[in-house]
C-alpha cells in the first residue's frame, strides 16, 4: 500500500506549481584570476573557474557576494544539486542566493556531467561525487578571498547524501546543511524501483553495461526522464524535469543516462557515515519531502550537539513537496533565510 501511495503522488507530480522565475541580474565574469574580480558590486558576481578532481578538469561557477571586496576574505559554500544535475539547475539557485547573503559559494559540475570531463558521460557514481566535493573544497582553499578556516558545505537532495558523506570523511568542510535530503538504504530503494527483483534487474543491467564498457568502449544508456517510457531512469510526470522553463534546460540531458549507474546508486547506505558527522548540522525537510522518516533517522544517528532539523509544514503528499525545494521561490527562500543564519554562525 506504502508504494502505491507513493507511486500515485508521483503521478501527480505536475501539481506542483509553476517555476521561481530567473530574472535577478548576475554580473558574469569569466577571468580565472581570483583578484580580478570586476562587475556591478551591488549584485552577485559570478565567474567561470576550473580545477582537478581525480586528474579530471571540473568547471564550476563561483559566485561573490554583492559589495565584495579585494584583498578580504569571506566564508565559503560548495553547493551541490540532486542526482543527474548540473550547475545550471538547483545547485546554481542555491548558490546565487547564498551569495546574496555574503558568502562566496561554488556550484561545479561533476565528473561525467555539464562542462567537466569524466568517462562514461551521464554515469552518478556516489563515491566520485563524494570525491569531487572534497576536491572542490580543496580548489577552495587555494584562493586568497576564501577563509580556508570557514568553508562549509550545501546539498539537495542526492546532493545532500553525497555532503553529508564528504563532510563526514573530509575535516576542513567546518559546517554543513541539507534541504529535502534524498536517503537511502537498501530497503528505500526498492520502494521506488520495484521491490527487490526490480532492484535486483538494475543492478545486473548496470553490470552488464560495465563488462560491455570494458571489452568494447561503449557505453550503455537509458532516458534519464520519460513520462512513456518505464525503462527510463525517472518514469513520471516529474515536472521539474520536463518544463523547460524549470529544470528541463539545454544543459541537462533527458535522455542520458548511463545504466551502469544502478548498481553503485542502489548500493549506496549513508546511514553508517552519520556516525563521524561530529560538526555543526542543519537539515531542513517536510513530510511532504521523500522518505521522511529517513532523514530524521540520519538526523538523530549524527553525534553534533550543534545540530537543528527544520521541518516544514506543508500540504503536499510524499514526495511531491521534494522539487518545490529545487526551484520554487517560497520553498527557497524559507531553506535560504533560515540555512544561511546557520552558516552565518558557524563560519
Amino acid at each position: 500500500m506504502k508504494k502505491l501511495c507513493i507511486l500515485s503522488a508521483i503521478i501527480l507530480l505536475s501539481a506542483c506549481g509553476t517555476s521561481e522565475k530567473k530574472n535577478e541580474a548576475i554580473t558574469t565574469n569569466k577571468k580565472e584570476t581570483p583578484n580580478q574580480v570586476q562587475g556591478d558590486k551591488n549584485k552577485v558576481i559570478m565567474k567561470t573557474v576550473n580545477f582537478k578532481s581525480e586528474g579530471l578538469n571540473l568547471v564550476g561557477n563561483l559566485y561573490y557576494p554583492p559589495n565584495f571586496e579585494e584583498g578580504k576574505q569571506y566564508p565559503t559554500i560548495v553547493c551541490s544539486g540532486s542526482w543527474t544535475t548540473v550547475k545550471e539547475q538547483m545547485a546554481g539557485l542555491y548558490a546565487k542566493r547564498f551569495a546574496e547573503k555574503g558568502f562566496i559559494t561554488l556550484a561545479f559540475d561533476f565528473r561525467n556531467y555539464g562542462e567537466s570531463e569524466g568517462m562514461p558521460r551521464a554515469w552518478e557514481n556516489p563515491a566520485m561525487k563524494i570525491q569531487d566535493i572534497k576536491n572542490a573544497v580543496g580548489y577552495l582553499k587555494t584562493l586568497p578571498e576564501v577563509d580556508d578556516d570557514n568553508i562549509g558545505a550545501f546539498g539537495v537532495c542526492a546532493g545532500a547524501m553525497y555532503t553529508l558523506m564528504a563532510a563526514s570523511e573530509d575535516a576542513t568542510i567546518k559546517a554543513v546543511a541539507t534541504t529535502a535530503s534524498w536517503l537511502h538504504d537498501a530497503e528505500a530503494v526498492k520502494l521506488f524501483y520495484g521491490g527487490e527483483e526490480g532492484v535486483q534487474q538494475r543492478k545486473d543491467a548496470a553490470q552488464a553495461a560495465k563488462k560491455k564498457y570494458a571489452e568494447t568502449g561503449e557505453f550503455t544508456y537509458i532516458k534519464t526522464i520519460s513520462t512513456d517510457d518505464p525503462t527510463a531512469a525517472m518514469y513520471g510526470n516529474f515536472d521539474y524535469y520536463l518544463n523547460p522553463e524549470r529544470g528541463a534546460i539545454p544543459q541537462w540531458s533527458a535522455d542520458q543516462f548511463a545504466v551502469a549507474t544502478w548498481e553503485d546508486w542502489l548500493n549506496l547506505d549513508p546511514f553508517p557515515s552519520a556516525a563521524n558527522l561530529n560538526k555543526p548540522l542543519f537539515m531542513v525537510h517536510s513530510d511532504g519531502c521523500v522518505l521522511p522518516d529517513y532523514t530524521k533517522k540520519y538526523f538523530e544517528a549524527v553525534p553534533s550537539k550543534n545540530k537543528e532539523l527544520v521541518w516544514v509544514e506543508t500540504d503536499l503528499a510524499s514526495p511531491m513537496h521534494q522539487f518545490a525545494f529545487y526551484d520554487q521561490n517560497n520553498e527557497v527562500s524559507l531553506a535560504v533565510t533560515k540555512t544561511s543564519v546557520f552558516f552565518h554562525e558557524n563560519l
